[in-house]
């Protein structure tokens, strides 16, 4: 009940209440009492000529407005001057929540719809408040997680500059100098040539590349997104070269134990075909020995088989570079394997062992039928870029995950129950043993594109040496 006589509404039928009484006053004061006696008692006993009414009703009202309205301005000014303080405290609670500042509260002792409309906007302050203090907790939390991540860690915005780069990323590309607000493109030119392609290319790589006078295996994810409604990309490099060299111990160590299951399956038989035989021979059965030893070298030769495929990988012989023409090239690989040329072949030969390169080849496309793509979807590039020849083989696949991409270089590593892993792993060492690299990447819109790139100086060499020939 006392809420209720306190609140705005009734204040404001009181103010009325009395707004229309001192009016009825005004007006009965004017018509009734006490001016028309005054007036006659001035005009009977002083003479004064003096009207003893006003004119009529509206001369009345006329009178009673002249009296009212600067009491009526005074009443609205006491109606208003609350609501008039809180509006100016909400336009300064509101600016000061579009800065960001959410310390601004309002002093008021109401008990009306005003001081209630206070409370709440105190108690939303609050609220602001503790959010902001979690959300910066939380931030520099985040900020310091990734700092100190060791994966280099690179955002840039539509305009390709960079947003945010972390401690990993100021020392891979600048120095552990800062680089917000720089052009990436232009810090990337002092990076080596394959992660500058792998980062034009915008998707997911694997490659290795040379910093530092040793070599860096690289694992780099790329994300497009939009922060604050405006475009930005996220570039993740991560170093794989410690990682893979435990990986590479781990898989000699499963190669061992998968060799010595081989050996013993086989050897076990053999030593008990071999004592089989002896003890024949010693009976004088020697109408069975031929069988024993039949078995003994089916055995062997499984053997030497297992252990020559193994072999042939630990053994590969050194390159020999040669000049090679395109269209021979590309009729023999074609009797191997299927594919669309994508372009035209270089104009001037290629510079490597042409045994070798075409093995790649043939494993590669063939894993590209593998998995799974349109037959037309396998190309095979061939371009010209510096002195390298970059030779992509692209399929319509599914891809591989970023596990799969980290993995599908080492040796004895495959996703495919019969597989041996050795082809990748192969073809990796081949174009390693050139001077070259490969990387493995995602496509947009699905698939797989593995790109080597082999490095053509001995056939720019040998062109420089024939063509100063003459002027000798």
């Amino acid at each position: 009940m006392l809420r209720r006589l306190s609140s705005l509404e009734a204040r404001l039928t009181a103010l009325l209440a009395l707004a229309g009484l001192a009016g009825a006053l005004v007006f009965a004061g004017i018509t009734q009492w006490p001016l028309p006696q005054l007036l006659a008692w001035a005009h009977k006993d002083l003479g004064l000529a003096l009207r003893t009414t006003p004119q009529g009703t509206s001369g009345a009202l006329l009178a009673s407005l002249v009296v009212l309205l600067p009491l009526a301005f005074w009443m609205a000014g006491v109606v208003m001057s609350p609501i008039k303080r809180l509006l100016r405290a909400l336009e300064g609670a509101v600016a000061s929540y579009r800065d960001g500042d959410f310390s601004f509260s309002i002093a008021a002792d109401r008990r009306d719809e005003l001081g209630e409309l206070i409370r709440m906007h105190n108690a939303l302050g609050q609220t602001l408040r503790e959010q902001r203090q979690h959300l910066v907790q939380r931030e520099l939390l985040l900020d310091t997680v990734v700092q100190n991540t060791p994966v280099a860690l690179v955002l840039t915005n539509a305009a390709g500059r960079v947003a945010y780069a972390n401690i990993a990323a100021r020392h891979l590309f600048n120095e552990g100098r800062s680089l917000n607000g720089l052009d990436f493109n232009e810090v990337l030119a002092g990076a080596p040539e394959a992660l500058r392609r792998a980062v034009e290319g915008g998707a997911d790589a694997l490659l290795t590349v040379e910093m530092d006078g040793h070599e860096e295996t690289f694992h780099i994810s790329q994300r497009a997104f939009r922060l604050q409604g405006r475009p930005h990309r996220l570039q993740l490099f991560r170093r794989m070269t410690r990682e893979l060299s435990r990986q590479e111990v781990v898989t000699w160590k499963r190669v061992i134990r998968v060799i010595s299951h081989e050996l013993n399956n086989s050897l076990a038989p053999i030593s008990s075909l071999a004592h089989s035989g002896a003890e024949l021979a010693r009976r004088g059965q020697v109408e069975r020995l031929p069988g024993v030893f039949a078995s003994i070298g089916e055995r062997v030769r499984h053997l030497h088989g297992f252990i020559a495929g193994y072999a042939s990988f630990a053994k590969l012989p050194a390159p020999r570079p040669a000049e090679v023409a395109w269209p021979a090239f590309l009729e023999s690989l074609a009797l191997h394997c299927r594919f669309a040329l994508r372009g035209e072949p270089p104009a001037q030969p290629g510079w490597f062992d042409a045994a070798q390169v075409e093995q790649v080849l043939i494993n590669l496309v063939k894993n590209a039928h593998e998995s799974g793509s349109p037959e037309d979807g396998v190309t095979l590039g061939l371009d010209l870029v510096g002195q390298d020849l970059r030779i992509e083989v692209a399929d319509r696949g599914p891809g591989m995950s970023e596990n799969v991409l980290a993995q599908a270089l080492l040796p004895f590593y495959s996703t495919k129950r019969s597989g041996t892993g050795l082809g990748l792993a192969l073809a990796r060492e081949i174009v390693e043993a050139h001077g070259g690299r490969i990387a493995l990447a995602n496509r947009d819109g699905g698939g797989l594109r593995v790109t080597l790139l082999l490095p053509q100086h001995g056939a720019s060499g040998r062109e420089a040496t024939i063509r100063q020939v003459p002027g000798s």
